[in-house]
């Protein structure tokens, strides 16, 4: 990984504000995280992740209300800002990620295809989600594509 990558960037962006991240991730397994650790000094800024692949998961380790995750699914936007929220809740972070997509190659709908992804960002007050597709990935495409974007979004944020 060279010193120009969103990963870097985030950390020294991060490092000079004073701030953590934690990730809550579902379909891209950790991935997220593993990203991060991969840059020095990683340990300044990444405060906990989790993977909280089922929906009780979800439930018992960020606080998503199980009607919620009836009601809109657990790919939504609802619950992944819900994940968002907990994760940065419980961890004293001043940002908070929750990813749940599907990844496939099973799993979709006519309404959820496969490359659905459902991201919520929680940083500092403000919480907001996005859905997006990638369509025609495989199942570790979109678990990477998923991830290149978090650090893109997150980096975005900063620049408005």
């Amino acid at each position: 990984m060279c010193n120009g990558t969103d990963e870097y960037r985030l950390v020294e962006l991060f490092k000079e504000k004073g701030w953590h991240i934690s990730f809550a991730e579902s379909c891209t397994g950790g991935l997220c995280a593993a990203r991060l650790i991969g840059v020095p000094d990683a340990s300044y800024v990444l405060e906990a992740s989790v993977v909280t692949y089922s929906n009780q998961s979800k439930t018992d380790y960020l606080g998503v209300p199980a009607d919620m995750i009836e009601r809109y699914g657990v790919v939504s936007e609802e619950v992944a800002c819900e994940m968002a929220k907990g994760v940065a809740l419980r961890n004293n972070a001043e940002v908070g990620v929750g990813i749940s997509g599907i990844a496939g190659p099973l799993g979709g709908s006519r309404t959820k295809p496969v490359g659905t992804v459902c991201f919520g960002f929680k940083i500092g007050d403000e919480v907001y989600s996005v859905t997006k597709l990638f369509s025609g990935m495989s199942r570790n495409e979109v678990r990477s594509a998923s991830a290149d974007y978090v650090f893109q979004e997150i980096l975005q944020f900063f620049k408005k």
